[in-house]
């Protein structure tokens, strides 16, 4: 038996991943190493290189004779392939972080760690390149590394995972192949001690993340990729959604092995006829009819805690959802208050439930919790936020699968983590017209208050008020509506008053004595203004303003209610 555990390769640009993978590799893919010609020409990684390495099963995996092969994904490392990183990360079991021992954590490292904590479950960090340092002080460097990256580790899931030192290529990419490389096999040994039976299931759908496509002559078109969920056999229909073509599978290879039958977590070529492979250069395949196109979705997500700068509702993004990446526009939502800390529901999305509009992600940092600073009190944040994604293209991807948002537009060269927040994909809208057909059902409310003053009393159960309104609103929409006074008066608005948006309120229970003789009292101090003297009418009541009575109006209104009706609890 083979047991396959996906490795990614991830790090900072220039780091030496490809020499790593090459160093370790007993097979390669026919996409290892930088094969492509653009790769060669610019002397970098441009898509996912794929390679293995056999060995023999270490005994934690299990008794019995057998082999353990690590798929080694060998992920780009220059800033704007951050999409290709974050395809690869959702496909590996393991991940090596590959540091350049004389530079330390960098931009893209820190990314790619970001990355690993969200879509990952181990660690191993390798300080590549301890040939570039002088014998007499090797020692001392990788120690002082070893402890940095410690400290750097300390608050994240990876904290304590093993630290391997090596030099892949030593002499650099110019030396010979006969150099040996340094620590190789000491990091075999690692990766073995670190290697776990992955939970892998075949059954459920077939779904398979396609990242190379390209044709043999006389024998078809394979598309080469890693099964993300279900298994796939000779004879099976598998269909391209974004083509919304079917296709029966030919054959099969697992690094240059013919196979029948493969499963979840492996990687395999899947050979088809008649299928032209410029159409689909990376993308999915999956069981007919089991994936949907969406244009728009609901996710629950949490904030990168090293994105700096506010999630605003509204904002755009670059939204990974599984292996592709569009532009889309966010609305943050929260519970109602008083379901803050209720218990996390993981993967369902409560329609029945109300939830409230917020106009950016809750955080301890962000603006809403700043203003409340000054109370000393604790800012409540809600344990579970929402978001509403509309996406600027239709994407195809599978339910609940990883949602990733990024500001990918940001310079690449500020010293920023362009990653902001991760989630899980609960529902996707698939009509087109979502916003008449799906969104009236999402019970997101606003909050509204608006506040007036008495401007005089009618008789012991009425008022008039003023300021509450401007002076084209149509306030019958307002009558019924409760408010409140300021001197604990409940009141209902009875209609409007005069043309200048002034409006009249019925107080059930009767004005308080007190409240009467303080509307009577401002009332009398006003004196009649004659015309040139606005001025001193300004003046007088400016002082009467000092203690004038005000009317609160609460209500909520739902965002997505066509009739924007008004509700009071």
């Amino acid at each position: 038996r083979v047991l396959n555990v996906n490795v990614g390769v991830l790090g900072h640009i220039d780091s030496g991943k490809t020499a790593l993978a090459r160093a370790l590799s007993t097979t390669g893919s026919t996409a290892a190493f930088d094969r492509a010609p653009q790769s060669r020409a610019r002397g970098i990684t441009l898509d996912l290189g794929f390679s293995c390495l056999r060995t023999a099963l270490p005994p934690q995996l299990g008794p019995g004779p057998g082999e353990l092969q690590f798929t080694l994904v060998d992920c780009p490392g220059h800033a704007s392939l951050i999409r290709t990183i974050i395809g690869g990360a959702q496909i590996i079991d393991l991940m090596m972080l590959v540091i350049d021992v004389t530079k330390g954590m960098q931009t893209q490292s820190a990314e790619c760690l970001v990355i690993g904590q969200i879509a990952c479950q181990k660690m191993v960090v390798v300080l590549n390149k301890i040939d570039l340092i002088p014998e007499g002080k090797r020692q001392s460097t990788i120690e002082k590394m070893t402890k940095k990256m410690q400290k750097t580790l300390e608050n994240t899931k990876f904290c304590g995972c093993p630290i391997v030192a090596v030099a892949a290529k030593p002499g650099g990419p110019e030396a010979p192949e006969s150099e040996n490389p340094l620590g190789v096999s000491e990091l075999i040994e690692v990766l073995k001690s670190q290697a776990y039976l992955p939970s892998r299931d075949p059954s459920g759908h077939f779904l398979m993340a396609v990242d190379h496509c390209f044709s043999i002559k006389g024998q078809g078109t394979v598309m080469t990729g890693t099964i993300l969920s279900g298994s796939v056999s000779l004879g099976d229909n598998v269909e391209i959604p974004a083509l919304k073509v079917i296709k029966k599978v030919k054959s099969m290879q697992m690094f240059h092995t013919p196979v029948t039958y493969a499963m979840q977590g492996d990687r395999v070529g899947i050979c088809v006829t008649q299928f032209d492979p410029k159409l689909l250069e990376r993308g999915l395949i999956c069981t007919p009819e089991s994936l949907h196109t969406i244009h728009a979705a609901i996710i629950s997500l949490k904030k990168i805690q090293y994105f700096r700068g506010a999630l605003q509702t509204k904002a755009k993004f670059h939204i990974t959802v599984g292996h592709e990446t569009v532009m889309g526009r966010v609305m943050f939502f929260s519970p109602a208050p008083d379901d803050f800390n209720k218990e996390i529901q993981e993967n369902v999305f409560d329609f029945e439930k109300d939830y409230l509009y917020q106009e950016e992600y809750l955080s301890k940092d962000s603006n809403s919790s700043e203003e409340n600073k000054n109370d000393q009190a604790e800012v409540q944040l809600p344990r579970q936020q929402w978001a509403l994604l509309e996406f600027e293209k239709p994407v195809t991807c599978p339910k609940l699968c990883l949602v990733i948002g990024s500001k990918l537009d940001a310079d690449i060269h500020t010293n920023n983590c362009r990653l902001a927040f991760h989630g899980v994909l609960l529902q996707g809208m698939e009509d087109k017209n979502y916003t008449e057909s799906f969104l009236p059902k999402l019970k997101v409310y606003k909050l509204k208050h608006k506040e007036g003053q008495v401007e005089r009393v009618m008789d012991d159960y009425s008022v008039i008020g003023r300021s509450l309104f401007k002076k084209e609103t149509n306030i019958q929409i307002f009558v019924g509506l409760k408010v409140k006074l300021s001197t604990g008066e409940g009141g209902i608005i009875d209609g409007g008053f005069g043309q200048s948006g002034k409006f009249k309120i019925r107080i059930p229970d009767g004005l308080k004595p007190d409240t009467k003789m303080l509307l009577t009292a401002a009332s009398k101090k006003k004196p009649k203004a004659g015309k040139g003297d606005a001025t001193k009418e300004d003046e007088s009541s400016k002082n009467d303003s000092a203690q004038p009575v005000t009317i609160s109006l609460l209500f909520k209104r739902y965002v997505f209610d066509t009739q924007k009706k008004m509700i009071q609890s």
